[in-house]
C-alpha cells in the first residue's frame, strides 16, 4: 500500500496514537496459550517441541537482522541475493526463515517501506525477535496503513512529501524486512561498525538509521 494510491499488498518505546492497549495484547497471548494447549492435548504437537520452538525464538535478537542490513550495505553481490531472494540470502549466513518466506524491500531516495501486520502479528521473528508490543497493537496495526506519514512522525520520522511510502502487509506465509539506506558519513566502515547502527525499528521502516 503506497499512500500515493498504489496498493502493494507487503524502538523501544511508545509514541503518542501507537501506544498497544493492555487489554488487547492480554487477550491474544491468552487465545494463544489456549490453541496451544488445546494442540498439545490433541497430539497435533507436542509440549517439548512448543518448548524448543519458544526457547529458538527467545534466543533470537534484532543484532541477527542487522548483520545481514550491514552485510548488504557493504557487499553489493550479497545485497543483489538479498533482494532477488531473502530467504535464501539470510539462510546463506546461517539464518532460517522456517515455513516463511523473506521478502527484503528497499529504501530509495523515492521510496520508504514500512512494515505491518493488518491481521495479527506476523513478523520475522528468526532474524528479529519477538515484536515489540506496538507493533501488535490495533493502532498501529490500523493507522499504518490509513496514515503512515502520521504514525512515522510520532516515531520522530520526517518522510519529504517528494518520497513515497509503501506500506507492507505480512501475513502467515511471508515476512518482510526493510533494508534502510546506509547513513552518510559511513564510507570505509567495516560491517562490524555498521551494525551497531541498524536498530529494530529501522528494519521495520519506523526510524532511519543514523551514523
Amino acid at each position: 500500500m503506497d499512500d500515493r494510491g498504489a496498493h502493494d499488498h507487503a524502538h523501544d518505546h511508545d509514541h503518542p496514537g501507537t501506544t498497544p492497549d493492555v487489554n488487547e495484547t492480554g487477550h491474544y497471548e491468552l487465545m494463544a496459550e489456549a490453541i496451544r494447549e488445546i494442540l498439545v492435548e490433541k497430539g497435533v504437537v507436542r509440549a517439548e517441541d512448543v518448548r524448543r520452538n519458544l526457547e529458538f525464538l527467545d534466543s533470537r535478537d534484532p543484532a541477527d537482522g542487522a548483520r545481514i542490513i550491514a552485510r548488504a550495505w557493504t557487499d553489493p553481490d550479497f545485497k543483489r541475493r538479498l533482494l532477488e531472494n531473502g530467504t535464501a540470502a539470510a539462510e546463506e549466513m546461517g539464518f532460517t526463515m522456517g515455513d516463511t518466506e523473506l521478502i527484503v524491500v528497499e529504501n530509495t531516495p523515492d521510496v520508504h517501506n514500512v512494515i505491518v501486520c493488518t491481521l495479527c502479528s506476523c513478523y520475522p521473528r528468526t532474524i528479529l525477535g519477538l515484536p515489540p508490543d506496538w507493533y501488535k497493537s490495533k493502532s498501529y496495526r490500523s493507522r499504518a496503513v490509513i496514515e503512515p506519514r502520521t504514525v512515522l512522525r510520532e516515531f520522530g520520522t520526517e518522510i519529504p512529501d517528494s518520497v513515497g511510502v509503501r506500506v507492507h502487509d505480512s501475513n502467515a506465509d511471508m515476512r518482510y524486512l526493510v533494508l534502510p539506506i546506509r547513513p552518510d558519513g559511513t564510507d570505509g566502515w567495516s560491517a562490524e561498525q555498521l551494525v551497531e547502527l541498524v536498530t529494530r525499528d529501522c528494519m521495520v521502516g519506523v526510524t532511519l538509521p543514523q551514523a
